[in-house]
C-alpha cells in the first residue's frame, strides 16, 4: 500500500497500516426501511454499512471500527425502548447491532440525551464496547483535567497488530470523545442540575497528555462536531478543525454537521485540505449520515526510539451506494437477522390505526405557504397545553401554537419529505410527522416577543430585489427546521428586507423588519398583549436562532413526548378537516420571481402547484425538483 507523505527513508523502521473505521450520524437508521412511507427502498442503513464494514475489514489486517454518536435516535425503530406503546423490553436496537458488528468504541452524539439520562443509561448498559465522552460532566472540576464524566473521559484500547513482515506487536491506542457543549441547553428538561459540559477543544486539550502519560502510541479523536472555521469561540458548536490542530492528536473523526470528508464539497477554510484528507494537516474523516457512508482512515506507521510514529495516512468516505451503481450494497444477512426482532415490532406498532384525513399533509411546500402538516402538529400542540393549564390562572390568557417542519429536505436529500395522502392515519404518520422525542412547554410571552420569535424565523429566507428574476429563495446557512409558524396569528413576510438575524442568532441588522401586518384576531398585534405560546423543549431552550426562555416564561414543561399529543389528537378527532385559509404569505414584490429546491413528490400536487401559480423547472443534479414563484 502506497500512502501520500511518505518518504523512502523514513520506511527503513518496522511498519505497519491501521485502519480506523467510522459510522456517525446514523440515526437509528438500522435497516433500509423507510417507516415513514412503510416500504424497504430507505438508501443508507447501518446493515448496509455492515456489508462496508466487513470488505474494510477483510482488505486490512489491524482495523478497528468506531461510531461517533448519534446512533441511538432518529428513526421508529430507535424508538422502540422509550415508547410506553411498543411493549419492548429487549436492548436498544441500535445496540443489538452494534454489538453484532464488534465495535471497538463509540463516542456520546448530542441526540444520545434525547430520551433522558435513565434510558441513555440503559442502553449503554447492554454495550458490548466502551463508551467515552470527555465534556458531559457530572461535576466540573477546577480545571478540564479534574472533571468527573457521565462516562469515561478516554479510553485506552490496546491491540496486538501485525506488521509488514508478519511480526506480532502490541499497540495502546487513546480515544477520546466530545460532544456539542451546547446538549445541556438542548436538552435541559433531562439534563438541569444533572450533567453541564466544557468546551470541546478545552476538554481534549486536557486529556491528551493523559493519555500520553498512560502510554498511549496512537490518539484517536471521535468528535461529534463538524468542521467549522478554525476560529477561537468558548463553546463552539462545529470544532473538528480546532481539534485537529491540537497537538497530540493522529486523527480525527467527525461527525454532527452530516458533512461528509473528504469531498468536493467540504468547506473552504484554512487548514482543510479535503484532496488530502487533512485537517491542519491531521488526517480526518465526517461520514455523512443516516447510514450512507463508511469513513475509512488508514494510518502509516514506523516505529523508532520514541515509539510508533505516524509516517503517512489516506482518508476516504465509502457510499453505500457508488456514483456508478444503480443500486445500493446489500445489506449484512447476520446483522439484518439479529435486528428481525425489533423490525416486526416496529411495523406492529407503526401500522397501529388512529384517524383519517380529509386532505394530504405535506412538508414541499411548508417554507412557502402555510402547510397542513404543520398546522396539525401545531393544534395538536394547542389542544395538548389547553388541557394542561385547565384550572390555573393562565387558562384565562390565549393560547397560540408554534411549530416547525422537520422533515423539509436539505442534507437529507430529495426524499426528506412528509408526504401523507388524504385517508387513514397510522403511527407512522405521526413519526412521520414529528420525527424528535421533544416534550411540550407552554411559555408566557408578549407581542413584541412574538414579533421578534417570527424576525428570527423569516431571516432563514434570502434578500429579494424588486424586478429581478429567478433569485434564490432561501439562505441556504439556516436549515429547513430553523423556520417557525406561529399558529394563531397572521402575518406577511417582507423579503425586500435583509435578514435581522444570523443562523446562530446574532442581530445582523438591528433596523431591518421582514414580519408585517402582524395581527391577532384580525386587530394589530401590541408589543404589550400577553400570550401563551405552545412550543417544543429543544425551541424553549435555544435551539436553533432562538434565545433560551427564562425559568420565569415557562408555565408548563410536560414529559410526555409531542408525538404522542398528536397521536392522541388524532385519535380524539377522528377526521382531520381541510385546513384554515393560510395565516402567512409573502408580501407582494412586483416583478421578482424566486427560485428554490423540494422533492420530486410535489409533482403528486398538481392541484396546488395550480393554485400558487409555481412553475416547474425541472430537477437538480441532486435531485431535487426546481420551483419558480412569482412575487
Amino acid at each position: 500500500m502506497t500512502l501520500p507523505g511518505v518518504s523512502n527513508d523514513i520506511l527503513t523502521g518496522t511498519t505497519l497500516t491501521v485502519r480506523l473505521l467510522e459510522t456517525t450520524d446514523v440515526h437509528a437508521n438500522l435497516l433500509p426501511y423507510d417507516y415513514y412511507a412503510d416500504r424497504a427502498d430507505a438508501p443508507g442503513a447501518l446493515t448496509r454499512l455492515a456489508t462496508l464494514i466487513a470488505a474494510a475489514r477483510d482488505e486490512a489486517p489491524n482495523c478497528l471500527l468506531f461510531d461517533n454518536g448519534d446512533f441511538l435516535q432518529g428513526a421508529p425503530i430507535g424508538d422502540l425502548p422509550a415508547d410506553p406503546d411498543a411493549g419492548w423490553t429487549g436492548p436498544h436496537p441500535a445496540i443489538t447491532a452494534m454489538n453484532a458488528l464488534g465495535y471497538d468504541a463509540a463516542g456520546l452524539g448530542n441526540h444520545e440525551f434525547n430520551f433522558g439520562l435513565e434510558p441513555l443509561e440503559n442502553a449503554l448498559a447492554d454495550a458490548a464496547f466502551p463508551v467515552t465522552c470527555a465534556n458531559a460532566l457530572t461535576r466540573r472540576g477546577a480545571t478540564a483535567g479534574d472533571d468527573e464524566t457521565m462516562v469515561a473521559p478516554f479510553l485506552l484500547l490496546d491491540r496486538r497488530v501485525t506488521d509488514d513482515a508478519g511480526e506480532a506487536h502490541e499497540l495502546r491506542i487513546g480515544v477520546v470523545a466530545v460532544v456539542p457543549p451546547q446538549i445541556t441547553t438542548w436538552d435541559s428538561h433531562h439534563l438541569s442540575g444533572r450533567v453541564t459540559s466544557r468546551d470541546m477543544v478545552d476538554a481534549v486539550r486536557a486529556r491528551l497528555p493523559q493519555m500520553r502519560a498512560a502510554g498511549a502510541q496512537l490518539v484517536v479523536a471521535l468528535a461529534h462536531t463538524g468542521i467549522g472555521d478554525g476560529k477561537t469561540r468558548d463553546s463552539a458548536e462545529h470544532a473538528a478543525l480546532q481539534l485537529a490542530g491540537l497537538p497530540g492528536i493522529d486523527a480525527v473523526m467527525g461527525g454532527h454537521s452530516h458533512e461528509v470528508f473528504p469531498s468536493e464539497t467540504a468547506p473552504v477554510a484554512a487548514g482543510v485540505d479535503a484532496a488530502a484528507g487533512t485537517l491542519h494537516g491531521t488526517p480526518a474523516v465526517l461520514a455523512g449520515f443516516g447510514g450512507r457512508h463508511l469513513g475509512v482512515i488508514d494510518l502509516r506507521l514506523r516505529r523508532n526510539h520514541r515509539g510508533w510514529q505516524v509516517a503517512g495516512h489516506r482518508s476516504e468516505v465509502r457510499p453505500t451506494r457508488p456514483a456508478a451503481a444503480t443500486r445500493p450494497v446489500p445489506s449484512d444477512r447476520a446483522v439484518t437477522r439479529v435486528l428481525a426482532p425489533a423490525h416486526r415490532r416496529t411495523l406492529q406498532l407503526m401500522r397501529r390505526p388512529l384517524g383519517e384525513t380529509q386532505a394530504p399533509l405535506h412538508t414541499f411546500l411548508t417554507r412557502v405557504t402555510d402547510c397542513a402538516a404543520t398546522r396539525l402538529v401545531t393544534r395538536a400542540k394547542r389542544a395538548a397545553l389547553e388541557h394542561a393549564l385547565r384550572g390555573t390562572p393562565e387558562a384565562a390568557l390565549p393560547v397560540l401554537s408554534v411549530s416547525t417542519a422537520f422533515r423539509a429536505g436539505g442534507r437529507a436529500g430529495p426524499r426528506h419529505f412528509t408526504d401523507i395522502p388524504a385517508g387513514p392515519l397510522s403511527r407512522r404518520h405521526v413519526a412521520d410527522l414529528y420525527e424528535f422525542p421533544n416534550t411540550l412547554c407552554g411559555l408566557r410571552v408578549t407581542g413584541a416577543d412574538l414579533r421578534d420569535w417570527l424576525e428570527r424565523s423569516a431571516s432563514g429566507f434570502a434578500m429579494v430585489a424588486q424586478g429581478r428574476a429567478d433569485q434564490p429563495l432561501f439562505d441556504p446557512a439556516f436549515p429547513g427546521h430553523t423556520f417557525d409558524v406561529v399558529d394563531g396569528l397572521t402575518y406577511r413576510l417582507d423579503l425586500s428586507q435583509p435578514a435581522r438575524y444570523d443562523v446562530h442568532g446574532r442581530l445582523v441588522a438591528p433596523r431591518a423588519r421582514r414580519i408585517r401586518d402582524l395581527r391577532f384576531n384580525g386587530r394589530p398585534l401590541r408589543g404589550d398583549a400577553e400570550f401563551v405560546v405552545a412550543t417544543n423543549s429543544y425551541r424553549a431552550a435555544g435551539g436553533g436562532p432562538y434565545p433560551a426562555w427564562p425559568g420565569r416564561a415557562f408555565l408548563h414543561r410536560g414529559r410526555t413526548l409531542i408525538r404522542d399529543h398528536l397521536a392522541d389528537y388524532i385519535r380524539a378527532a377522528g377526521t382531520i378537516r381541510a385546513p384554515d385559509p393560510p395565516a402567512w404569505s409573502f408580501a407582494p414584490m412586483p416583478g421578482a420571481s424566486v427560485v428554490f429546491d423540494t422533492g420530486p413528490g410535489i409533482r403528486g400536487h398538481a392541484e396546488e402547484l395550480r393554485r400558487l401559480s409555481l412553475e416547474d423547472l425541472g430537477d437538480t443534479e441532486n435531485g431535487f425538483a426546481r420551483l419558480r414563484l412569482r412575487l
